[in-house]
This record gives structure tokens, C-alpha cells and sequence, in this order.
């Protein structure tokens, strides 16, 4: 990957994703350095969330998908998302969520749980 890239991940991408986070309840949220030889994503500091971020103007949703579940193996996360930058926007509200549909499930009966203890 070429220098332009990474920074073109970082900058539009990693960055702003943490910021987000962080302005929305996770304080620890951080960039991860770059170049382990188990890649556990791109964001750390949501505990038990693997995070991958993508700033791609051509999508690859199938390539994205392999690698997240690599990583959240790697991560030891019992969920984990592909967030990607939507075209035309900086303002992460508006990016895209992808996860394989067996870690959505997993995700969605975890929180049905929670709410029938409440």
C-alpha cells in the first residue's frame, strides 16, 4: 500500500471514525499502529468490538468481510464491523455499517437478551 493510501485511510478515515466514537460514549477509542503480525483491526479501546475502517471509493464488501473475520479471531471480539466511508461525506453518522449476517444474529439476540432482563 502506498504512502497516499495510508494516509488517505488515516486521515479520512481512522481518525474521524475515533473522534466519533469518542464524542459518542467510548473514551478509549484509539487508532491501532499499523504493521502487527496479527492484524486485529483498526480501532481499539471499544472492549470486545473489532473495528475495520475503509475509506474506498470502489466497494469490496467480500474482501472486507474475510478480513473482519480474520481480525475478530485475532482480536478474541465477539462482534466486529466493517465501518466504510460513504462517498461524499465526511460526517460519520452517515457511513455504512457492513457485518457478516452470523455476527449481526449474534449481536441482535445479545441485545434482545439484555432487554428482557430490563
Amino acid at each position: 500500500m502506498s504512502s497516499a493510501a495510508k494516509r488517505k485511510g488515516t486521515q479520512g478515515g481512522e481518525i474521524p471514525a475515533v473522534n466519533w466514537l469518542k464524542a459518542n460514549g467510548f473514551p478509549y477509542a484509539e487508532r491501532r499502529l499499523a504493521g502487527s503480525h496479527l492484524d486485529r483491526g483498526d480501532i481499539a479501546g471499544v472492549n470486545g468490538v473489532t473495528i475495520e475502517v475503509k475509506n474506498h471509493i470502489k466497494l469490496d464488501l467480500s474482501a472486507w468481510l474475510k478480513e473482519l473475520e480474520v481480525e475478530m479471531i485475532n482480536d478474541q471480539g465477539w462482534t466486529g464491523v466493517v465501518l466504510h466511508k460513504k462517498k461524499g461525506t465526511k460526517n460519520v453518522d452517515e457511513w455504512y455499517c457492513t457485518m457478516p449476517a452470523k455476527v449481526w444474529l449474534a449481536l441482535i439476540k445479545d441485545a434482545m437478551r439484555g432487554r428482557s432482563e430490563t
